[in-house]
């Protein structure tokens, strides 16, 4: 890691830049997605993305106030997946979107909840004033997450064929 890569820190996780060697992590998480995510979300007929195209990617990723960290638990010194801020260009002119996704062995024990509150605060340290975070009607799971964390959903929402998507808001 470089001197300004960006580590964050909660009770149960560190949150930091990926490392090449997990893109198995991330294509693990790619095979994992519920079939109702899009078809541009998951492995296409191909095989894609590999573990090399993920590779790549690492590689060529550069974390600022705005990125995917990974998830690493401390007890077990293993990545479950990721947390972090996007520009999806979906919300307000700069306001990032948070984003999560955890590996299904690592649901339902809070992680998600822990991983983005210390991303907001991230997002707040940066000078963010607003987060926005986009999910799917049917994931549950994701939306009690985000109410959790003091999301409120809009009246905002994308129909498209795998199911609506709602937009919610956070002030930080």
């Amino acid at each position: 890691m470089t001197d300004d890569a960006v580590v964050l820190e909660t009770d149960r996780l560190w949150l930091r830049p990926w490392r090449v060697s997990e893109a198995v992590i991330q294509r693990e998480l790619w095979t994992e997605r519920d079939p109702r995510v899009p078809a541009h979300r998951r492995i296409d007929a191909n095989g894609h993305p590999t573990v090399a195209d993920i590779e790549e990617g690492i590689r060529a990723a550069r974390t600022s106030s705005i990125g995917l960290l990974a998830v690493e638990r401390k007890a077990a010194g293993d990545v479950v997946g990721y947390c972090g801020l996007v520009d999806s260009g979906r919300g307000s002119e700069g306001e990032p979107e948070l984003a999560y996704e955890l590996l299904r062995r690592a649901w339902g024990q809070g992680y998600a909840t822990e991983a983005s509150w210390a991303v907001l605060d991230w997002a707040r340290s940066s000078g963010y004033e607003r987060v926005s975070a986009t999910v799917w009607d049917w994931n549950t799971a994701s939306r009690r997450v985000l109410a959790k964390l003091g999301f409120v959903e809009t009246d905002r929402t994308e129909d498209p064929t795998h199911g609506t998507n709602l937009f919610t808001t956070r002030r930080l």
